[in-house]
């Protein structure tokens, strides 16, 4: 039964892999799909506006999926409204590709919350339960692609704190669509922080190198 069973698992297994191999993203096929998306998020995927992410370096994984829950109406974007809608799911590994592989610009963190910052990104808050942000993506901000977790260092301080505000919010629409990703470790995390909190993580994590 064992061996059968460890069959069905390999069979499994490479069925997984050949899907991940089908949407395995080609970053030069991604350059021209992603034209459009420059006018919002920067030609290279370093935008000069805090309310458009920095798309650079973010994680070909992580950025797949959002893609994919905004297109498929899980995640609620109006500035991505209509965007994606006519995006196979290759397209859209294609253009995270495409972003993933370039270099992210670098922020410069507030020397006034840096103290404050450093302590939440890197031990959380104990006596509330608030883990390290260090712990999911990573203790230099890079992030983990394997696992979908965004690199934060160098994104906007300001996009990075109105959105742990909107974890915050757990906001969920009539629906049951979601504008926060659906990930409800960040709801429970950023339940906890204080608004000043939130601005001292946002920055340390925006200024990491």
């Amino acid at each position: 039964m064992s061996r059968i069973i460890a069959t069905a698992v390999l069979a499994f297994m490479a069925t997984m892999s050949q899907a991940a191999e089908l949407l395995k993203g080609d970053a030069a096929a991604g350059e021209g799909k992603a034209v459009t998306c420059g006018a919002c998020h920067g030609a290279d995927g370093n935008s000069v506006v805090p309310n458009f992410p920095k798309l650079a370096g973010l994680g070909e994984k992580y950025l797949l999926k959002q893609m994919q829950d905004i297109r498929d109406g899980r995640r609620m974007v109006a500035a991505m409204a209509g965007q994606v809608d006519n995006m196979s799911d290759q397209d859209l590994a294609d253009i995270a590709a495409f972003y993933d592989g370039k270099a992210r610009t670098p922020e410069l963190a507030d020397a006034d919350l840096l103290e404050l910052g450093r302590k939440v990104y890197m031990s959380g808050i104990m006596d509330r339960k608030v883990a390290a942000c260090s712990g999911c993506h990573s203790p230099t901000g890079k992030g983990n692609g394997p696992g979908g977790f965004p690199g934060l260092a160098g994104q906007h301080a300001d996009y990075i704190a109105a959105q742990l505000k909107m974890f915050r919010k757990g906001y969920e629409d009539p629906a049951g669509r979601t504008n926060d990703g659906g990930s409800k470790i960040m709801r429970t995390t950023a339940f906890e922080l204080s608004d000043l909190e939130i601005e001292a993580v946002s920055s340390y994590a925006a200024g990491l190198r």
